[in-house]
């Protein structure tokens, strides 16, 4: 029976456990469905390893629930930023490595040959030259090594260039890196850098600490390099209410990726692209993104660009709804009232947040508030925020203002009192 191994295999799988169990989930073994409970358990105690000090477990009726619990505002280093460094390896990756590294230590240049010959000799190792070379090549892609073309010959060395000459060398750069260390994007890379020059992050932190996008940034070099490209994706998708499924697939989109959003009111992060099957665009939550494959290269990709631009100046939050157009729907008219003499502040705040509608005061202590938006359930989600200061929603979509009627109705309901009741 084969042993438990902190290592991983598949960063995918992972990287859904982590999402699913500690920090959405709230989950008891008894929830998961999707493989065998050994499994789970081994899922399970390699993320302990890695989270065990800002891991917390809740005892109630249901079972043990184990979830992440941590003040971002007050943490110097990003804990998800671990499970990247958790790759697995054969015995004979490991030993190549060390006696690679070991033979090229002294920085003289040899041939693949001189360095199966050397591996041999000075440390007993045989090895094929196929495999060498495979390793060869992937340091010298990385960087720990430099390649030599004479003639047809390739000689290599390793690079004396590390992570601590660079930080020596320039002041001011291993402070830089410790901030970065912090970034909403690609956190993980300034937390590695950190690492291998033994340096740790003890002098920033941030107030709003999204950590969880961290779990997300394995997707982004493969979207980014589609944008730079011009070519389309394939997306392999699930939704909230299908990930607990066992036999859940999710949806596969081919997708034109052209931005990547983020919230201001969540936090969350989606994928702006042009589906061509559907003829519109749509955000995905990269959250809910499983893999992402590049395609074929996009021939009109600018004038996609071009309507992908015009369309935003409809978009008030992330969605595009199912409209492709606002041609024949009212804008959404949302009237507030306060006193502008002792409440300066809201004005300041809806001009603020306005976003891409327009304001205006339409009388003494009244001013609207005007939103050409593709989903105008994103404005009134944001209008709910200023409950109190909404006297008159017109435009839009007629569902959308009987929803917010009906929420007023209940919420009167709720908390506005019966006619005989005694409120003293």
């Amino acid at each position: 029976m084969a042993g438990f191994s902190e290592l991983i295999k598949s960063f995918d799988k992972t990287r859904d456990y982590i999402r699913d169990f500690f920090i959405y989930g709230f989950k008891r073994r008894g929830d998961f469905q999707r493989r065998s409970s050994r499994t789970y358990d081994d899922e399970k105690r390699r993320a302990e390893s890695w989270l065990g000090d800002v891991l917390c477990a809740d005892d109630s009726v249901r079972g043990r629930q184990i979830s992440i619990s941590v003040d971002c505002g007050h943490i110097y280093e990003n804990p998800l930023c671990q499970a990247y460094c958790a790759k697995s390896f054969t015995d004979n990756d490991i030993r190549l490595h060390m006696l690679l590294l070991d033979l090229l230590a002294d920085g003289s240049t040899r041939t693949l040959n001189e360095i199966v010959d050397g591996l041999l000799d000075q440390y007993d190792a045989a090895f094929e030259p196929q495999t060498v070379r495979g390793k060869l090549k992937e340091y010298t892609a990385e960087g720990l090594l430099i390649t030599e073309m004479r003639g047809k010959t390739a000689y290599y060395r390793r690079s004396p260039e590390t992570t601590q000459d660079f930080f020596a060398q320039y002041d001011g750069l291993a402070d830089a890196v410790r901030f970065f260390s912090l970034g909403d994007r690609f956190g993980e890379i300034g937390t590695e850098l950190l690492r291998s020059a033994g340096l740790k992050n003890e002098m920033f932190l941030r107030k709003h600490h999204y950590i969880v996008h961290t779990l997300e940034d394995i997707l982004l070099p493969e979207i980014l390099e589609a944008i730079t490209e011009q070519r389309a994706v394939l997306l392999r998708t699930f939704s909230a209410k299908s990930r607990e499924k066992a036999d859940a697939k999710g949806g596969t989109f081919e997708a034109v990726p052209m931005q990547i959003l983020s919230s201001v009111q969540t936090g969350r992060r989606y994928l702006a692209a042009y589906l061509p099957a559907e003829r519109r665009f749509h955000a995905f939550r990269l959250d809910f993104i499983r893999t992402v494959k590049p395609a074929d290269p996009v021939q009109d990709y600018n004038n996609l660009a071009d309507a992908y631009r015009r369309s935003l100046r409809h978009v008030f939050g992330v969605s595009f709804a199912e409209r492709k157009d606002v041609r024949n729907v009212k804008p959404m008219r949302l009237t507030f009232r306060f006193d502008p003499q002792t409440e300066d502040f809201i004005a300041d705040r809806l001009q603020r947040e306005k976003r891409i509608g327009t304001l205006s005061r339409t009388g003494s202590d009244l001013y609207t508030l005007t939103a050409d938006a593709f989903d105008p359930n994103e404005v009134m989600h944001w209008a709910k925020t200023l409950i109190g200061r909404i006297v008159a929603v017109g435009g839009g979509n007629a569902a959308v203002r009987e929803k917010f009627r009906r929420d007023i109705r209940r919420m009167y309901q709720m908390y506005g009192g019966a006619p005989h009741d005694d409120l003293s």
